[in-house]
């Protein structure tokens, strides 16, 4: 007799793939695309896309990227039928998905470590590191507050005109709508916590 833990697991990853699969092709329409203009665009066989859409198989994390690159649309964007269904995400250490985000160019390496159940409310939990690889940065900016809990190394960190040294256990909580980031890079690497939150209202 099967495991029911296994029957599940396997119950809650076909809902993704075909939640997924679901929010692909919706996109695709919007834009007027066809099954073999996406697949072109993003670098992908016709085949594998049918399958993605019709939640036959499990997309790679490098194959979402292409096709959020394609469709012009963030990663997230594919989740969101399927977090109407969950109310917790579990993500393994080091397994969080890599997102491109501005500071992605100046080597900062992003992992979004969860997603939020609310149409309202968006609340993105990211890991951020920081190596010898990595550009002083602070002058990000967008909608919403941003809340900083560091884990590993020193850095100077900007907010508007005031600088903060932060090193491990220390935290930082502000409004994102002004100039930030990292300065100076005193101790690598570095390791933060970032959870920025923002109303979805008028993404639509």
């Amino acid at each position: 007799m099967q495991d029911p833990h296994d029957l599940a697991g396997k119950e809650r990853t076909n809902s993704l793939e075909i939640a997924i699969g679901g929010e692909v092709k919706a996109f695709r329409r919007q834009q007027d695309m066809t099954v073999a203009e996406l697949a072109k665009t993003a670098g992908v066989s016709t085949g594998m896309l049918s399958k993605i859409e019709n939640g036959i198989t499990s997309p790679s994390l490098s194959t979402l990227q292409a096709l959020s690159a394609a469709l012009q649309v963030p990663v997230t964007a594919f989740f969101r039928r399927f977090e109407e269904e969950r109310q917790a995400t579990f993500v393994k250490s080091g397994e969080g998905l890599k997102i491109e985000r501005r500071g992605t160019r100046a080597g900062h390496q992003y992992q979004l470590l969860g997603h939020n159940v609310s149409k309202n409310l968006a609340v993105e939990p990211y890991l951020i590191t920081l190596t010898e690889k990595s550009d002083v940065f602070p002058l990000f900016h967008h909608e919403g507050v941003e809340f900083l809990f560091m884990l590993k190394g020193e850095v100077v960190y900007r907010h508007a005109d005031q600088t903060y040294t932060l090193t491990p256990g220390d935290s930082l909580f502000f409004d994102a709508d002004v100039p930030h980031g990292p300065e100076g890079l005193i101790e690598l690497p570095i390791q933060f916590l970032s959870i920025i939150t923002y109303s979805r209202q008028g993404e639509e």
